[in-house]
């Protein structure tokens, strides 16, 4: 997807708010989600270091994040991602949680088609928020988000953002 595309369709979902959209977050709300979440699950989280999600996974990691890795491959579950076990789950990665911890951040590598199963799941399991990554887009998506109150962005990548909103880790 060119710039020119990501564009035209920002204009369409900036366009749509007010009918149930969700609200572009300010780079201040971003912060602030970011800073308050502690768990991030990676829907598409890939067991090969060359793949944008591995690299994302690593990235925010390193800062501090508790990472749950979902995935329903097999060989994701079966040897995990990046050292770290796999779920094939939004609902399984949560189950695995202590009693009183949710899943703070759904952070979203799928085709946008299947984001909206995503999100239903994300809203099933508690979630604090849900966020597609770069190039992923989904309007449906957002607007089931934005009927259930959740914080939702979309076409952003967590690991670009934490850098460049100088984000450190969780604060929690």
């Amino acid at each position: 997807m060119d710039e020119r595309e990501r564009a035209r369709i920002r204009a369409a979902i900036d366009a749509a708010e007010g009918g149930g959209e969700a609200p572009q977050l300010t780079d201040e709300q971003i912060r602030a989600l970011l800073c308050s979440s502690r768990t991030i699950a990676i829907v598409g989280a890939s067991p090969k270091p060359d793949r944008p999600s591995h690299g994302v996974l690593r990235s925010l990691q390193a800062r501090g994040w508790q990472i749950l890795p979902v995935n329903p491959a097999s060989g994701a579950l079966a040897e995990g991602v990046a050292g770290l076990p796999c779920y094939p789950t939004l609902a399984s990665a949560a189950a695995s949680l202590p009693t009183g911890q949710r899943i703070d951040l759904v952070d979203v590598f799928r085709r946008p088609d299947d984001c909206v199963d995503v999100t239903r799941e994300a809203i099933a399991v508690g979630a604090g928020a849900i966020w597609l990554q770069l190039g992923i887009i989904n309007p449906d998506a957002a607007a089931l988000a934005a009927e259930a109150g959740i914080p939702f962005v979309q076409d952003r990548c967590t690991a670009i953002e934490v850098q460049r909103l100088g984000v450190r880790g969780p604060e929690i």
